[in-house]
């Protein structure tokens, strides 16, 4: 069986060796034409005069378009129709994007977009959580809010009580391949597009409504992105249509990539939030009740931040049975980048306000902050009966948890509790160095919260020589998605693993696919290829047992055996393609039995939980805020998983981009609305050497108990989440130089670590 087998990465050899094609690799026709975005150089405020004749004149230029110049849409926006491709005569943040060059090289084009004389009538930009509640600066008509149970109440009875805040920066995504397009005329006004995006329908539908044309017009191919994490699920809209209206003006191809630092200039982040909390709870450290408001910075346009903010708030609970919670989040309108979809989706920011209440319920009350975690656990759902059953703040029942069983098994594994004992010993001899330790959990619901994405196609051929081609909807980005997919088709028909070829996602093969997105790309996509293939093997099947007079058919080991007569794979599609068997088949697949309201905050938004635990221990240095993660320890579910290599990796480099995201990437704004940290000499990512010196990393012994393929588990971005053990262990190190809580907030960067202690030494 190909599933389940530790497969290396089907293009590995081509990534490493510097072979594999990207957008920006894929050989150009003579006459290509290069694009870059003229940008604003103020956040907020009316253009009142625009010379582009510096622009127009300026070496191998061949035009430039402004918003009227554009012959239909000028939207690039995935939901509200609220994000023109180039600014209508208002600009919204420093780097909106408000004229286009057409030029004949990438670097003309660069130089020319710095030649315009624009004028602007200033007006005071909306930057941070603060000015936007000041300005009641927000998108929907007031909060958002999820309540269970009677949550003023019970914090009125509650025997003790806690108030905090946290705040939680955003993250650049800094995929390894930045946004780049290119866009091919075809006859008869049809248009090809090579994207690096992870939503090739949505590329589809803006260039469409761009162009005026319908979708079966334009086809859109991306074979694969160097990196996505989210950031390319609807950001490379405005490349694409660019590059479409420019090469269906002239009839010449378009192409456009960003340079690193318009890159990070003009695209959205992960949200930054606030959240505050009021928390009642027992002497033992369970919570009676828990009352959230997060505050969420989205940016100048809508985006896709309503679904950020709303998983936000569908994490609140994280792993921990509240019985009493309310959940009121604002979706806050500033003058920045429109913030967009990052790996986790919300759900993290969600998560880290809970951890942080556990940490700081733990230290008022002097327990173990794992002690405090597991006695709120959402109950095992082996022991789970009708009358015991617990839900979620929005209604939705945990009948699957397995946190009791992984996080006792990891607390064995990782010797949590001798070294927890070694930590308290250190930090008691050494007055300058600290250490830190912390596990913590993750909870994480698996599937779009907005019901319909939750679909997928394929496209399965088998050739009359027993190979196997097929297509789904599904993008890679480095995830290994294509080989788990691979592996599926394989052991559908029984046949080794390089029978089967998966080649670029195309609209043209599969149409109407969701995003690869929301962890869903192997469930979603596995299942329908798994449809296909099993549609075709049925075709078979019937015709050799009908052949053999109803004897039983079994494909294993590349061999199809009929009774006693065994054949090869090719013998047996052969015979079956000259007896006129269909060979070619689509799939689809949609998640069941999911119901949600938004609004109401109500139902079934997930198909299944995944879990996971990490255990971090850290080392401070209190007079300078340096700090290092010494070991890392991490048991994670991943069901029965399609390939423990590829779950392994995402698991790894997961964690430490949640590490990253929460210890040292940090943005910076000045005054202006100017980011500030916009290129790798001023925005820290981690590197190798950040990643700690001792990493274990184990899959949980289990099989998903929702139907899904193969019994697999999502692994996409449940992982990042582990890396919030990081900054708990970064606070438990912080405690050890005073009584007071260190109220740590993210990034903990070195000089708020410093800071911290400082506080606390005070």
């Amino acid at each position: 069986m190909s599933v389940g087998t530790k497969t290396p990465h089907d293009a590995g050899a081509l990534h490493v060796t510097g072979a594999a094609r990207y957008t920006d690799d894929i050989p150009t026709p003579a006459g290509t034409l290069h694009l870059a975005f003229g940008l604003s150089t103020i956040a907020r405020g009316r253009i009142t005069a625009m010379d582009l004749s510096a622009v127009r004149a300026a070496e191998g230029v061949l035009d430039v378009l402004v918003a009227d110049d554009l012959p239909h849409d000028n939207d690039v926006s995935p939901s509200a129709h609220d994000e023109p491709l180039l600014a209508t005569g208002k600009v919204h943040y420093l780097g909106q994007p408000i004229f286009l060059v057409v030029a004949t090289s990438h670097l003309a084009a660069r130089k020319a977009a710095r030649l315009s004389a624009v004028e602007y009538a200033e007006e005071t930009p909306i930057l941070s959580i603060d000015d936007a509640i000041k300005a009641d600066s927000h998108f929907e008509d007031g909060p958002r809010i999820y309540t269970k149970g009677d949550v003023q109440a019970a914090l009125s009875k509650a025997k003790n009580r806690l108030q905090g805040s946290v705040e939680i920066g955003g993250q650049e995504h800094f995929y390894l391949e930045g946004h780049a397009a290119l866009a091919l005329p075809q006859e008869g006004g049809d248009m090809v597009v090579h994207a690096s995006s992870q939503h090739p329908t949505e590329i589809q539908h803006k260039v469409a409504e761009a162009l005026g044309t319908p979708m079966h017009s334009v086809r859109v191919e991306v074979r694969r992105m160097g990196g996505g994490f989210g950031g390319k699920e609807s950001q490379g809209n405005a490349l694409c249509v660019a590059c479409a209206v420019v090469a269906a003006k002239h009839q010449r191809p378009a192409k456009m990539r960003y340079d690193r630092d318009d890159d990070m200039t003009i695209t959205g982040k992960r949200h930054e939030f606030r959240i505050d909390y009021d928390v009642g709870f027992a002497p033992d450290g369970r919570l009676t009740a828990v009352d959230f408001t997060q505050y969420a910075r989205c940016g100048w346009a809508q985006d896709l931040s309503l679904p950020v903010a709303d998983r936000a708030m569908l994490h609140a609970d994280n792993t921990y049975h509240l019985e009493h919670a309310r959940i009121t989040s604002h979706r806050l309108k500033t003058n920045t980048q429109s913030n967009t979809a990052f790996r986790g989706f919300g759900g993290p920011q969600g998560i880290v306000g809970i951890e942080r209440v556990m940490d700081h319920v733990a230290h008022h009350l002097g327990l173990d902050p794992l002690e405090v975690r597991r006695r709120n656990f959402y109950a095992s759902g082996g022991s789970i009966s009708a009358k015991t059953k617990q839900t979620t703040p929005y209604g939705m029942a945990v009948t699957d948890s397995i946190l009791d069983e992984l996080v006792g098994q990891l607390e064995e594994s990782s010797d949590y509790q001798a070294r927890r004992r070694a930590v308290a010993d250190w930090n008691a001899r050494n007055p300058v160095l600290k250490r830190g330790i912390a596990l913590t959990p993750v909870k994480f619901g698996i599937s779009f919260t907005l019901t319909h994405l939750n679909q997928a196609g394929a496209l399965v051929h088998v050739y009359q020589d027993g190979s196997i081609h097929l297509n789904h909807g599904g993008t890679e980005m480095g995830q290994g998605l294509f080989t788990k997919v691979a592996q599926v088709a394989a052991s559908s028909f029984g046949v080794p693993l390089e029978t089967v070829k998966i080649t670029a996602t195309d609209t043209g093969k599969v149409p109407n696919t969701s995003a690869t997105a929301a962890s869903s790309g192997s469930d979603l996509n596995g299942m329908a290829v798994l449809n296909a293939c099993e549609e075709i093997k049925a075709r078979i099947a019937d015709f050799l047992s009908e052949r053999a007079q109803g004897a039983e058919v079994r494909f294993e080991a590349g061999k199809v055996h009929v009774g006693g007569e065994v054949l090869t794979f090719a013998e047996a599609i052969n015979l079956a393609y000259t007896n006129r068997v269909s060979l070619s088949a689509t799939g689809f697949y949609k998640t069941p039995d999911l119901a949600w309201d938004r609004i109401k905050g109500e139902g079934r938004p997930f198909f299944y939980f995944a879990y996971g635990a990490a255990v971090s221990e850290v080392v401070i240095d209190t007079l300078t805020g340096e700090n290092r993660i010494l070991r890392t320890d991490i048991l994670h579910d991943c069901g029965r998983s399609l390939n423990p290599a590829l779950d392994i990796g995402q698991i790894e480099g997961g964690f430490v981009q949640g590490a990253g995201w929460l210890t040292m990437e940090e943005l910076v704004w000045d005054d202006t609305g100017a980011l500030k940290t916009h290129a790798p000499a001023t925005y820290k990512i981690p590197c190798a050497s950040d990643a700690p010196d001792v990493f274990n990393v184990a899959l949980w012994e289990g099989e998903n108990r929702a139907d899904t393929v193969f019994k697999s588990k999502a692994v996409g971005e449940p992982p990042l989440m582990l890396g919030i053990s990081v900054w708990a262990a970064l606070s438990d190190a912080i405690a050890a130089c005073g009584p007071d809580y260190p109220a740590l907030d993210a990034p903990a960067t070195a000089e708020r670590v410093l800071d911290a202690c400082q506080r606390l030494r005070a």
